[in-house]
C-alpha cells in the first residue's frame, strides 16, 4: 500500500458520523494523511477535537472562520488531496453535489475538487430510495464519482432497510484499492489455498497443517491489482476476498477437477495449496470401532496435481511451493524440475515464524537460473512479490 497519500475527508450530519470516528483510526493506522471537513450541523453531533485527535490534523469547518485567511481553503483543500472521501454522505448533501450548490466550505470545496470523489451513503431507507435521491446518486455516478454502497440492518429510526453506512473496515479497504496500482489488469489467474483431506472412514480423514493464509493473501491481492481471479480453496476459517471468485473443495481429486475445468481459462496457475501427499487405501464404508487394538492404514500415493498441470501447461505460468523441514533448495530444485514449474516458492516451516498458520513467512523464489531470498514479511507482502513475477 502506498504510503503518505493524502485523503480530504468531508463529514456530513449524519447518526453514522461515530462510525467514521473508527475509520479516521484506520486510516492514521495504514498512514494515511488526512485533512478533515465538517459541516456546521456534524459538529453538532461529534465535537472536531475528537477527529483532530484521532486524525492528528487539523479540522476545517468554515469559511469565514476568525482564523488566518492567507490561503482560500476551499481551493487549497482541493488541491492537496489525492482523493475526497464523503462520509457519511447525507442525501442533502448529496443532492447539493448533484446540482453544484456550494452553500458551505465543504460544498464549496467539493466543487473545487477536479479529481476522484468517493462517496459513502448513510440515510434511512425511505431516502436511499426516495426518487429524488435516486437519480442524485445515478448523476453523479454518470460524472464518474464512486459511491460505496450502504449495508442492509437496523438503522438508528428502528428502521430496518438499506441505509446503514459501510463499516469502517470496508470502506478503508475501498480507499487501499483506490490507490493500488492495477498493473495485473487483463490477467487471468487461478490460486490454490487451504489443505485438502482424504477420508478414512465417514467421520474420520487425514489433512495437514495448511491455514490457507498465503493463498487467500495472493487472491486479494491480485484482485486489487486488476486481475480476474479464480481462488480454488479447501477447508479453511478464513474469509474469502471480497469479489473473489470461489470455489470449495475437500479432496484432491476435486481440487484437480476445479483446477482442470478452469484451465483454459487461466494465464497463470498459483497451487499455494496444501494437496495431501497420501490417501488411505482402502477406505471404509462405516465408522471404524475401537476394538482395543491398534489400527494400521495403509496409505498410498496421490496424484501429484502440480506435476500434471506442468506437463499441459503450454505458455501458461505455473508458480509452486514447497514447504520443507530440510534441505530446502535442494528439494525445491528438484521440485521445480521435475513438475516443470516456472518459479517454486520454497520455505522452511520449521521456522515459527515463517510456517503454517502465521501470518509471517520467510521465503525464497526460485526460478531455472536464479534465487531471490526475501526477508521475514508479511504474507501479504510475499504475495505482491509473487505477483510481481507475473508483471
Amino acid at each position: 500500500m502506498m504510503s503518505k497519500k493524502r485523503i480530504l475527508l468531508c463529514v456530513t450530519a449524519g447518526i453514522a458520523i461515530y462510525k467514521v470516528v473508527d475509520l479516521v483510526s484506520r486510516l492514521i493506522k495504514r498512514e494515511y494523511e488526512l485533512e478533515i471537513i465538517m459541516t456546521e450541523s456534524a459538529t453538532k453531533l461529534i465535537s472536531p477535537l475528537v477527529f483532530e485527535t484521532m486524525g492528528k490534523c487539523k479540522v476545517h469547518t468554515d469559511m469565514f472562520h476568525l482564523g488566518h485567511h492567507e490561503e482560500v481553503e476551499h481551493i487549497e483543500l482541493a488541491k492537496r488531496a489525492d482523493l475526497c472521501l464523503i462520509a457519511p454522505a447525507t442525501a442533502n448533501t448529496v443532492a447539493k453535489i448533484t446540482y453544484g450548490i456550494a452553500d458551505n466550505l465543504l460544498t464549496s470545496t467539493v466543487l473545487a475538487y477536479n479529481r476522484d470523489l468517493m462517496i459513502a451513503l448513510a440515510m434511512n431507507t425511505n431516502m436511499l430510495n426516495n426518487k429524488a435521491t435516486v437519480e442524485n446518486i445515478e448523476k453523479l455516478k454518470q460524472r464518474g464519482v464512486q459511491f460505496i454502497n450502504p449495508e442492509v440492518g437496523v438503522l438508528a429510526c428502528n428502521t430496518i432497510g438499506d441505509g446503514r453506512l459501510a463499516e469502517p473496515e470496508e470502506i478503508a479497504r475501498k480507499i487501499d484499492e483506490y490507490f493500488i496500482e492495477k498493473d495485473l489488469k487483463g490477467k487471468k489467474i487461478i490460486v490454490t489455498a487451504g489443505p485438502t483431506t482424504e477420508r478414512i472412514d465417514p467421520v474420520r480423514y487425514i489433512t495437514n497443517d495448511s491455514s490457507g493464509k498465503m493463498g487467500y493473501a495472493i487472491a486479494e491481492n491480485a484482485k486489487k491489482r486488476g486481475a480476474e481471479v479464480i481462488l480454488i480453496s479447501g477447508p479453511s476459517s478464513i474469509e474469502v476476498p471480497k469479489e473473489v471468485e470461489s470455489i470449495f473443495v475437500n479432496t484432491n481429486n476435486e481440487l484437480k477437477q476445479a483446477i482442470e475445468k478452469n484451465f483454459n481459462w487461466t494465464d497463470c496457475l498459483i497451487m499455494a495449496a496444501a494437496p495431501c501427499d497420501f490417501k488411505v487405501k482402502e477406505v471404509s464404508g462405516s465408522k471404524i470401532k475401537k476394538t482395543g487394538s491398534n489400527l494400521i492404514l495403509e496409505l498410498k500415493e496421490n496424484e501429484d496435481i502440480l506435476a500434471y498441470f506442468g506437463n499441459k501447461k503450454n505458455n501458461k505460468l505455473l508458480i509452486g511451493f514447497a514447504a520443507e523441514t530440510d534441505s530446502l533448495i535442494e528439494n525445491a530444485k528438484s521440485k521445480l524440475k521435475r513438475k516443470n514449474l516456472d518459479y517454486i516458492i520454497a520455505n522452511d516451516i520449521t521456522k515459527p515464524d515463517a510456517g503454517f498458520n502465521v501470518d509471517t513467512n520467510r521465503v525464497k523464489i526460485i526460478s531455472k537460473n536464479k534465487i531471490v531470498d526475501l526477508p521475514l514479511m508479511l504474507k501479504r507482502e510475499v504475495a505482491n512479490n509473487i505477483l510481481d513475477l507475473i508483471k
